[in-house]
């Protein structure tokens, strides 16, 4: 065990303030569901925005970047980086319109959108298929990374990990509801970023490493210093940039960068108080996860290499560890053995922050598909409010139950990773069209749905076992949005549309750009802003955070000219941005 009294301490400390703010908010949130769930829709847009930040701040997300940049450099977080045009386009085009939609979870849009069966199938389905399944994937992976955190601080086994972190995590998320679990994010994010930092400034003060300018002219590290990919090397470039900026960010779905919006993203820009919170909430989330954050978890990864330069090297320096769980992603955790003790207690408290504001999340936004969108719509519709709100917590303990279960069978966050970019390969270009085009249907989206996830299983149950060529997952993602893209565009045009006066009431309550409508239904005048200017606001947008981004990487490298020149880009792009979100339109 890494940790002494005062880290005990630290992080008893930081359990009391979490655990006293749930316990204040428990009155509050069993009040009904929509208290619940949304907090009743009134929360302001910069705690909506640091929830977000905090939520995708979860424990595999640095172990995760450890072990791009080790394996692929500093480029290979385009990977992630790339989604940030999907957070923008949501940020300019969508966040308003989820706020105007009024619903109670994104599910809920579907028989608003759609009609007849196939709607009430895909939203009981959706609910079960996202709030379940795929929600207990990522909960597996964040419990996973705690689990190899907590093997190398704690020395604990992982079967006591899942035990005593899902325990906590599902009485909290059970107990405070959204309005809790938004209020300590506020807590975790402060946490988190400092004990991210102070992780970066010991894992670049080793011996090894030299600080920032041993880091940059060590051998061992120099090659993947980088921002961008080498392009000479096309296969690999390929894979790591031009897919991700061509093709993932629209064609994939991945949770917290849904094209369009969704999941709890879309609860959030739900709960805010009106649609200009809900754009400026996705936009302080952007900043903060892409331009702020980044940087600490990777000056901890390339400074692995020095100190790590091995596998081996990891599992020598922890021979107690479980061999099941050793991987590159490991190499985060292993470097916050260096930290002095109480620094190191608060580290350990911002990754358990991390944790919990992750989980909590996804617990909170899981059963909320559960209740609403599965047990009142289809089960139980005529019950009090108390009683949705107890189903509601008892789905949060099945939920934590089944994710800890998974998680004793995952080996890297990469691995889960890559096969949810798969499963939805395709199916991110109906997210974004069905707000603007009339033609799209609920059977295009149960076929984008059923053919994404049949060529993803296609592969580890058919393809490699009758002992066809292995295929890079960039190979995998392009034929699964190919093969997806082209089954669902032909059943949309092969099936009925919405029946028209669905369509009129979605047109009315939403008011999207006319264009993509006036074949269907009556476009009267209403207010959707301009479209060149959610254009210009989206490029600016993601100029702004692209050039910061590179601008403090320039600035860590020692390339001084460089760092000035993309600030004064991200400054410019900024002001640009500023003078143009009047004209994007709310209401």
């Amino acid at each position: 065990m890494q940790l002494n009294g005062l880290d005990w301490i630290v992080l008893a400390a930081y359990g009391t303030v979490a655990l006293a703010v749930g316990l204040w908010f428990a009155r509050r949130a069993g009040a009904g569901t929509d208290e619940f769930f949304l907090a009743g829709r009134n929360l302001p847009w910069w705690l909506l925005g640091t929830s977000m930040v905090a939520t995708t701040f979860s424990t595999d997300t640095p172990n995760l970047v450890a072990d791009l940049v080790r394996n692929g450099g500093v480029s290979g977080n385009w990977v992630w980086w790339a989604f940030l045009i999907t957070a923008m386009c949501t940020t300019f085009f969508y966040a308003k319109l989820w706020r105007r939609s009024g619903v109670f979870t994104d599910i809920g849009f579907y028989e608003l959108r759609y009609s007849g069966r196939p709607a009430s199938f895909l939203r009981g389905f959706r609910a079960l298929y996202l709030g379940v399944f795929f929600n207990v994937v990522i909960m597996a992976t964040v419990t996973l990374a705690a689990i190899k955190i907590a093997g190398v601080l704690l020395g604990a086994d992982k079967y006591t990990t899942v035990l005593v972190a899902g325990t906590v995590a599902a009485l909290y998320s059970a107990t405070s509801g959204l309005w809790g679990v938004v209020v300590t994010d506020l807590l975790l994010f402060a946490i988190a970023m400092v004990g991210s930092v102070a992780a970066a400034y010991y894992a670049l003060s080793q011996p090894a490493v030299g600080g920032l300018a041993g880091l940059v002219t060590h051998p061992g590290i120099a090659p993947n210093l980088s921002m961008l990919p080498d392009f000479s090397d096309w296969r690999t470039a390929a894979m790591v940039f031009v897919i991700p900026i061509a093709v993932q960010w629209w064609a994939s779905w991945y949770p917290g960068a849904e094209p369009g919006g969704g999941g709890y993203t879309a609860q959030r820009m739900l709960a805010a108080r009106d649609e200009r919170d809900a754009m400026r909430a996705t936009l302080w989330f952007n900043i903060a996860h892409y331009a702020l954050r980044p940087w600490p978890w990777i000056l901890v990864g390339l400074a692995s290499i020095a100190v790590y330069p091995t596998l081996e090297s990891i599992g020598a320096a922890f021979p107690d560890l479980d061999p099941s769980i050793l991987g590159h992603d490991l190499a985060y955790p292993a470097m916050l053995v260096f930290l002095p003790h109480g620094l190191l207690g608060l580290v350990v408290a911002s990754l358990a922050a991390a944790y919990m504001s992750t989980i909590s999340t996804h617990l909170n936004w899981g059963s909320s598909y559960i209740v609403d969108d599965f047990y009142r719509r289809f089960v139980a519709r005529d019950r009090d409010e108390a009683h949705y709100v107890r189903v509601g917590r008892i789905s949060t303990g099945v939920l934590i139950a089944l994710s800890a279960a998974l998680a004793l069978f995952l080996d890297s966050a990469k691995q889960a990773f890559e096969l949810i970019l798969l499963l939805h390969a395709g199916s991110g270009l109906i997210f974004l069209l069905r707000w603007f085009w009339w033609r799209v249907n609920a059977w295009s989206e149960i076929s984008g749905m059923a053919v994404s996830a049949a060529v993803a299983l296609w592969f580890p149950l058919v393809h490699e076992r009758v002992g066809l060529p292995a295929l890079d997952p960039a190979v995998r993602l392009l034929l699964g949005v190919g093969v997806t893209t082209t089954v669902w565009l032909l059943v949309t045009f092969l099936t009925q549309p919405t029946e028209p006066r669905t369509l009129q009431a979605f047109y009315d309550r939403i008011r999207p750009f006319p264009r993509g409508w006036r074949k269907a239904v009556n476009t009267r005048p209403g207010t959707p802003g301009s479209l060149a200017a959610g254009v210009a606001a989206w490029g600016l947008g993601c100029a702004t955070v692209y050039a910061a981004l590179f601008s403090t990487g320039m600035a860590l490298y020692g390339q001084t000219a460089e760092a000035i020149g993309f600030g004064l880009v991200a400054v410019a792009a900024g002001v640009g941005l500023f003078r143009t979100l009047p004209k994007v339109g709310f209401d």
